[in-house]
C-alpha cells in the first residue's frame, strides 16, 4: 500500500540506516542513552507543559485509569530516566555466542545473536513507553518506527525532538527511529501491510488494537495481549500477606496490565479474608463484582454487586474488581484456564506443595507465589524496560526486554569447502 510521502521516505532510510546502527559498538551506544536520560530530565519543563495540554484535552467522561496511563510528573521522568540509564549498564546481546562447533569438514559454526531488524511499535497515550521502547531497540539494534496514541499528541511531540536532538549530538544524524505524529488511524492499516519495510510488528495497548492488527498484519506479530490477572487465596495463606498483596495488585495502578482484575479465594478462609480485604480497599472506592458465597459473607457493604456471566472474562483496567469462593486449588486452577489471558497470575500460600502445583499447571507468561501481579514488568525485572508483555508462545513469554529483540542466526567459516 503506499504511504505518504514523508512517511514511505523515512521509512525506507530506517532500512538503510539499520546498517549504521548495526556498526555501533556497545559503548557508543551506552553513551547515547545516558546523554538522553540526562537530557530527558532538562527537558522537563517542556514535557510537562505539554502534557499538560494533552490532559486538559480529554474529554470529561475520561476514567481516571486512562489519565493516571497518560499522566507525566517529575517523579516519573525520573524513572523514564534510570530506566535509560539501567538500559545503558545491561549487557548487549548483539553478537553473543549462543553456541558453537565445528563439523568434521573443518567448517567453524557460530550461532550470534543478531537484531531482529525494523520494529514497529503501535501504543496506546502511555508517553513512557517512547523512550523505553526506544532504549531496548536501540541498544539491542533495531531501527524502531513508534505510534502512539493522539491523547498524547504534545506530549510525544516535545519528547521526538528531544530524542532527534539528542542522537544528533552524538553524531547519529541519520534517522534510527521515527516517531509517525500524523494521527490518521488509515496510516496505521497501510504501514501494516508493508512486509517490505517491517520486519516485526509490536501492538500494546487494548483488545481492539490487538485484534486489528492481528487481522492486518503482514509481517510476525510480537502480541502482547490484555492483562486479566487473578491471585488465588489458598486456605492456609498468612492473611495479612494476602490483604496486602492483593490490595497492591488491584489499586497500585489500575490501569495497567499487570494488575488484578479477579480473587479468588478458597472457602475455608473466605469469612476471615473477605471482610479483612473490604476494610483495606474501601478507601479507594473499589467496586466489587462477586459470586454468591461472596455476597452473602459482605451481604451490606457498599460498592458490592453480583457479577454477571461476562464479568469474569473483563479487563477493567480501573477499580473494580471480581471475586469469588473456591471449593479448593483445583477449582481456582480451572477458573484461571478458562477465563485468564495468559499473562500474570499468583497464589498467596504457606504450602509450597500447592504453591508449586499452581506455577506448574497455570498457563501464563509470569506465575508468582506470595507476591503481586504487578512486578510483571520489564523495570521490576531488572531488563530495564520492555516493549511490552509477551503472551504468546513462540520467541517470546514475558516482558520483551533487550534479549528478547534479537534472534540467532549463525556464522559459518570455512577455507574452501564444497559439498
Amino acid at each position: 500500500m503506499s504511504l505518504n510521502p514523508k512517511i514511505e521516505k523515512a521509512l525506507q532510510s530506517l532500512r538503510k540506516n539499520g546498517r549504521a546502527l548495526r556498526a555501533l559498538n556497545t559503548a557508543e551506544k551506552n553513551l547515547v542513552l545516558k546523554s538522553m536520560a540526562e537530557n530527558l530530565l532538562q527537558t522537563e519543563k517542556e514535557i510537562l507543559v505539554a502534557n499538560e495540554k494533552d490532559l486538559k484535552n480529554l474529554p470529561a467522561e475520561t476514567t481516571s485509569a486512562f489519565r493516571d496511563r497518560l499522566t507525566l510528573n517529575s517523579k516519573r521522568l525520573e524513572q523514564m530516566a534510570e530506566s535509560l540509564r539501567q538500559v545503558s549498564e545491561l549487557s548487549d546481546p548483539v553478537g553473543e555466542l549462543v553456541e558453537q562447533r565445528t563439523l568434521a569438514n573443518g567448517l567453524d559454526l557460530q550461532k550470534v545473536r543478531a537484531p531482529l531488524g525494523i520494529i514497529f511499535m503501535i501504543f496506546e497515550s502511555r508517553p513512557n513507553v517512547i523512550l523505553e521502547a526506544f532504549a531496548l531497540a536501540f541498544k539491542s539494534g533495531n531501527t524502531l518506527i513508534l505510534r502512539g496514541g493522539s491523547d498524547s499528541r504534545e506530549t510525544s511531540a516535545v519528547i521526538y525532538q528531544m530524542m532527534d536532538q539528542v542522537l544528533a549530538k552524538n553524531h547519529l544524524q541519520d534517522k534510527v527511529f521515527y516517531g509517525v505524529q500524523d494521527y490518521d488511524r488509515a496510516i496505521v492499516e497501510q504501514l501494516l501491510q508493508r512486509k517490505d519495510l517491517i520486519d516485526v510488528v509490536v501492538p500494546r495497548g487494548g483488545e481492539k488494537l490487538i485484534e486489528f492488527v492481528q487481522k492486518t498484519a503482514m509481517m510476525p506479530i510480537i502480541k502482547n495481549d490484555r492483562g486479566l490477572c487473578h491471585t488465588y487465596v489458598d486456605s492456609d495463606a498468612d492473611l495479612a500477606m494476602a490483604v496486602r498483596i492483593v490490595t497492591n495488585a488491584k489499586t497500585h495502578r489500575p490501569g495497567v496490565c499487570n494488575a488484578l482484575e479477579t480473587v479468588l479465594v478458597h472457602q475455608d478462609c473466605a469469612l476471615a479474608f473477605l471482610p479483612q480485604l473490604y476494610q483495606n480497599t474501601e478507601s479507594f472506592g473499589l467496586q466489587w463484582r462477586v459470586d454468591a458465597a461472596s455476597e452473602k459473607i459482605l451481604k451490606g457493604q457498599k460498592n458490592i454487586q453480583m457479577a454477571a456471566e461476562k464479568d469474569w472474562d473483563t479487563e477493567y483496567l480501573d477499580l473494580v474488581m471480581n471475586c469469588r469462593v473456591v471449593a479448593d486449588l483445583n477449582e481456582a486452577i480451572l477458573h484461571i484456564e478458562q477465563h485468564g489471558s495468559k499473562h500474570s497470575e499468583a497464589i498467596v500460600t504457606k504450602n509450597e506443595a500447592h504453591a508449586r502445583r499452581f506455577q506448574q499447571e497455570i498457563d501464563a507468561a509470569v506465575v508468582y507465589w506470595n507476591a503481586s501481579t504487578r512486578f510483571t514488568d520489564g523495570f521490576e525485572f531488572g531488563l530495564g524496560g520492555e516493549l511490552g508483555i509477551s503472551t504468546q508462545k513462540l520467541h517470546v513469554r514475558g516482558p520483551v526486554g533487550l534479549r528478547e529483540l534479537t534472534t540467532p542466526r549463525w556464522i559459518v567459516s570455512g577455507s574452501g569447502q564444497i559439498r
